[in-house]
């Protein structure tokens, strides 16, 4: 009876295999769903944690710097269809069929309202590039204003489509740079992921300007979020390559410049290339000379400053006269130059006259980058060598299009800084891998001789003229702006000079692990006074003693309000206490509150802590 009832249920008899086999799949079954269960839950809590959220963020942000690149490409275009008739990049021979006059006083227009805008629009009246998104990096924790850095781009697109002899890197990079700003400030991100975002704004922002994806992330690493740590690396790569998806919808997957086809004809050529990239040093430094040149005439010259650029507008309007090829971003006459089309002597000419061109225009006030100004200006180094190598060793030179794209790199990494982004840029903005070698060795001797001579890169003098030094690691940029006025305590025991010993010990006995300051009428630091003085002045005989605090009170060493943690230590360490008043300034002393040293050292290992975290 027992078995006919297994078998009505759908049992098995007992004693039989199938039951633990069963139960056994039962409970593998149990397992598997666990585990898938519990996978599901990490992959929820990693979308919801920081690291995926900055990954889909680097698409959101790479996508919209990409159409803002391509929006500015289109900007330019048509300003500089109402300034000369042509909206392609072709503004060398557009400019050789127009009439005298609109070629030199177009610039000249084009400068007055430039100058106009910056000087009523634009904070500081200054045009903005990729300075400020350095400094916005290295002191402002990546936070930048969307509303000035729209301004800076009009300013730009204007500077650029009316003829100034500037590039669209910078501005580019800036937009990419506040777009992500933008969006990391409403999420209230941290620094770091600030950095992170400001990186991929910047990425995807040149990647689209020069379809140019590995350059793009690269750039943005190097100079801008300054490591290339995985936590940073993989969103601005994911932003670089959502930028050139975004560039080639819209204009092509084709290089920037047209080459001729050509190879090495020995390597003996590499001795060249190195004297090639002291050549371009010397072009580099040039260039930057005559920029740092006119912006010393133009801010001690009685000229107002927003009218600076339409003067240095008619001076390359005149010099346009006769060399047309330093309008605008130049890349029609650096074509031109890489596929063999200039004389020797009109490279020359070309050299000194965009080297003139690109110190009155960035000197002056226009808006716009160097990049482009120091790649044609590369080009014609680079071609005039060529051409000189080939008619002194014939048989062991190659075509001068080789020595023109080493020439290229050499003398804009050597004005960026940056090397390693520049030598990308160069291969993709070519399709040319031909001449891996040649370009890392002129680019790396010429950045090395450029940066002994000048000192720093070209963005980095920029921000020395405002007293910004952004070359420091983020832990020591953390130390230097943080000063004594962000640390002190303000509520702390003091007394007026006027105060009777007696006072003193009253408030003593109160405090008695700590002094008491001294301050006169006016809140101004007078001294102050601690047990130990009361000791030596006689403590009974304190409360007897009619004279003034006065008499027993020391006069302590004393830190501004405007120190930061580093000259904070420096005082520290000579004086041996353990904490310091902190006053207004040095003539004035009033009292703003104390500092401990711990606190100081605090400050100085919290910014290690973050910086490793970036």
């Amino acid at each position: 009876m027992a078995a006919n009832r297994d078998e009505r249920n759908g049992r098995p008899e007992a004693g039989g295999d199938s039951a633990p086999a069963g139960a056994g799949q039962r409970r593998l079954r149990r397992a598997v769903a666990g585990e898938t269960r519990a996978r599901l839950a990490r992959l929820a809590r990693g979308i919801r944690g920081e690291e995926m959220q900055i990954a889909l963020l680097a698409l959101l942000v790479g996508g919209l710097a990409g159409y803002a690149a391509v929006g500015f490409r289109l900007l330019i275009g048509w300003i500089q269809f109402l300034f000369y008739g042509e909206s392609a990049e072709k503004l060398f021979s557009a400019a050789q069929g127009l009439p005298w006059w609109q070629v030199l006083l177009a610039p000249a227009a084009c400068g007055l309202l430039v100058g106009l805008f910056i000087r009523y629009l634009m904070p500081n009246g200054r045009p903005q590039g990729v300075a400020d998104v350095i400094e916005s990096a290295a002191l402002h924790e990546g936070r930048m204003s969307l509303r000035h850095v729209a301004l800076a781009s009009l300013a730009n697109a204007t500077s650029i489509g009316g003829g100034a002899s500037v590039g669209r890197e910078g501005p580019v990079v800036l937009l990419g740079a506040g777009l992500a700003s933008a969006v990391g400030r409403r999420l209230g991100y941290s620094r770091g992921n600030m950095l992170t975002l400001l990186g991929c704004g910047v990425a995807s922002a040149v990647a689209a300007s020069f379809n140019a994806p590995l350059a793009g992330a690269l750039f943005a690493l190097e100079v801008v979020v300054g490591h290339y740590r995985l936590k940073a690396f993989a969103p601005v790569v994911m932003a670089s390559v959502t930028g050139t998806i975004v560039s080639r919808i819209h204009f092509g997957d084709f290089p920037a410049f047209i080459k001729p086809q050509y190879t090495l004809v020995s390597f003996w050529e590499f001795p060249a290339f190195a004297l090639l990239g002291v050549t371009a040093a010397v072009a580099a430094v040039a260039m930057m000379g005559a920029i740092i040149s006119v912006s010393y005439v133009a801010t001690r010259s009685r000229v107002p400053a927003w009218g600076c650029p339409a003067i240095a507008g008619l001076a390359v309007g005149a010099i346009a006269l006769l060399f047309p090829q330093v309008l605008g971003v130049g890349y029609e006459a650096t074509d031109r130059a890489l596929n063999g089309e200039f004389g020797l002597w009109l490279l020359f000419g070309i050299i000194v006259a965009k080297i003139a061109a690109t110190g009155l225009s960035i000197g002056s006030g226009f808006g716009g980058g160097v990049f482009s100004p120091s790649l044609m200006l590369g080009a014609m180094v680079g071609a005039a060598f060529g051409t000189v190598a080939a008619s002194i060793f014939p048989e062991l030179a190659s075509d001068r299009g080789a020595y023109t794209l080493v020439g290229m790199g050499a003398v804009s990494g050597a004005v960026l800084g940056a090397p390693i982004s520049t030598i990308l840029i160069i291969f993709e903005l070519t399709g040319d891998y031909k001449v891996t070698l040649g370009v890392m060795f002129a680019v790396v001797i010429a950045s090395v001789i450029a940066r002994a001579v000048f000192g720093r890169s070209f963005f980095h003098w920029q921000l020395g003229q405002r007293g910004v030094m952004a070359e420091m690691d983020p832990a020591e940029q953390t130390i230097r702006r943080t000063t004594m006025a962000d640390l002190a305590q303000t509520a702390v025991p003091a007394m007026n000079e006027a105060c009777s010993v007696a006072d003193a010990r009253t408030m003593l006995i109160e405090v008695p692990d700590r002094p008491v300051y001294v301050v006169d009428d006016g809140g101004r630091l007078r001294g102050w006074v601690g047990l130990a003085d009361l000791f030596a002045f006689g403590f009974d005989a304190a409360p007897s003693a009619g004279g003034s605090v006065e008499h027993v009170m020391d006069t302590p060493p004393f830190l501004l309000e405007s120190d930061n943690v580093d000259e904070a230590m420096q005082v520290f360490s000579r004086t041996a206490e353990t904490m310091l008043p902190v006053v207004s300034s040095q003539t004035d002393r009033v009292l703003r509150g104390e500092v401990r040293q711990r606190d100081v050292m605090v400050a100085y290992r919290d910014a290690h802590r973050a910086a490793r975290d970036l």
